[in-house]
């Protein structure tokens, strides 16, 4: 029996973040996202690289599709679209999209959910499982070089596995970093303007989270880090487009989430395979191999990828089912005569005639 697909929208999620809270969101989004890395150590499911095309008038924007197989049960794929410019010319999220999923064994759509909240939430909370492996544990100064909305679920996420004493913040919009303050504010920590020079020299942990144009970086110079800081370089999510500093990668342990993926749009193009180290999937099964980097500099090369996102609906879909929110809505067409597309059926052409859903 077709009861449709499970729709997710804005009110479903917003109705998710009163009930069961975003400290307890954010927390079973890390331990998730954790076990899955673990589980895909031993191979099974497979998310190819992400593809799609360049858009807008100049170039500087993007549609991608993000795809991730679990063999006899379901694909998730996610459609996302980044545009740069939306925060300020049209007062729209920068990185818009859907996450759909389908049915292994007939290829229908099981659910559609908002892509906008679940992509930050999954990417702050893969730099928290990062950062928990490689940074040292009594990391207690984060760093933030961007204020937009990805920081804000950098260092939610990175509250939930730290127990900190300060934040250091720099964005060369001001507007975006004094705003930054009162949307933060429910994390009750002591957040302060800095520059650039003071997040290198104080911060255990860094965040990139920038949204600096091709050939623009990097932001930040890398030369008065602390010998143990490791950094989480979220910005990169194309071709030429890097946030740190040739040097400093040389410097540093980098360990990817997706090595195919950071090879071509990470700060991993910058480096040959043999400069890079195990990807956050190997690190998460054998955390003994990121213990041995954690007195040194590393990097977290994290360019989203697609198991994140499959995890991240599954996350939000048990939340719905435990609260009893979205709806089930007949997207797709099934005639009474699967060979006969035009058989619609007596009951849904009754509806149609009455004009009811």
């Amino acid at each position: 029996m077709n009861e449709g697909s499970l729709i997710i929208g804005q009110d479903d999620l917003a109705a998710i973040l009163q009930i069961a809270g975003r400290d307890a969101l954010m927390d079973t989004m890390i331990e998730c996202l954790h076990s899955a890395f673990v589980d895909a150590a031993d191979g099974g499911p497979d998310t190819p690289v992400r593809d799609g095309f360049r858009r807008g008038q100049d170039g500087s924007s993007v549609l991608e599709w993000m795809p991730h197989y679990d063999p006899g049960r379901c694909v998730t794929i996610k459609t996302v679209a980044y545009t740069p410019g939306n925060p300020q010319e049209r007062g729209l999220p920068t990185i818009l999209g859907v996450v759909t999923r389908f049915d292994d064994v007939t290829g229908g759509l099981v659910a559609v959910s908002d892509g906008v909240l679940l992509t930050a939430l999954r990417t702050g909370a893969a730099s928290a499982v990062a950062s928990r492996l490689l940074a040292v544990p009594d990391s207690r100064v984060v760093g933030l070089i961007g204020a937009g909305a990805q920081a804000v679920t950098q260092l939610h996420a990175l509250s939930r596995v730290f127990e900190l004493d300060r934040v250091l913040l720099h964005d060369i919009n001001s507007g975006h970093a004094e705003s930054f303050l009162e949307r933060v504010a429910f994390l009750d920590l002591d957040v302060r303007l800095a520059s650039v020079r003071a997040i290198e020299e104080s911060c255990d942990i860094i965040c990139t989270a920038t949204s600096v144009p091709i050939g623009g970086g990097p932001v930040l110079p890398g030369a008065a880090l602390r010998p143990h800081a490791h950094l989480n370089a979220i910005g990169s999510d194309l071709p030429g487009k890097t946030e740190l500093p040739l040097a400093l990668l040389r410097r540093a342990r980098v360990c990817p989430d997706h090595l195919g993926q950071a090879r071509r749009e990470g700060e991993c193009q910058q480096l040959h395979d043999a400069d890079i180290g195990p990807d956050l999937v190997t690190l998460c099964a054998h955390p003994e191999l990121a213990a041995r980097y954690r007195q040194g500099l590393t990097v977290f090369d994290s360019t989203g990828f697609a198991l994140e996102d499959h995890v991240a609906l599954t996350v939000i879909l048990e939340y719905a089912a435990k609260l009893g929110v979205g709806r089930r809505v007949k997207v797709e067409f099934m005639p009474a005569d699967a060979l006969n597309p035009y058989a619609s059926g007596p009951a849904s052409a009754e509806r149609a005639m009455a004009g009811e859903p």
